[in-house]
């Protein structure tokens, strides 16, 4: 998938420079400002594929923590029920 974005990005550079490369030469400040949007949507395409990226580690890695907290259930408060409760709640949450 990286692959993927880094030729679309580098397509997107590749077509801003051109747009300003003809704004210099044709002198008009519309293609002047193609380009930059379309540089800067190249960057905000990086920055999003990064964030999410981020976002999606942080994700898995809670998902990860939270199954191993839900593995013993109910551990806390085995003090207050008898052994007959506790096999049921047990034989229940598996």
């Amino acid at each position: 998938m990286l692959i993927i974005i880094l030729v679309i990005v580098i397509a997107l550079v590749a077509w801003s420079l051109q747009l300003m490369q003809e704004a210099v030469e044709q002198r008009e400040f519309s293609l002047m400002l193609a380009g930059t949007l379309v540089a800067s949507s190249a960057a905000a395409l990086m920055t999003v594929y990064f964030l999410m990226g981020n976002c999606m580690g942080h994700m898995a890695r809670m998902s990860h923590d939270t199954s191993a907290y839900y593995s013993q259930p109910y551990e806390s408060v085995t003090w207050s029920l008898d052994q007959e409760e506790l096999e049921e709640a047990q034989a229940y949450y598996r």
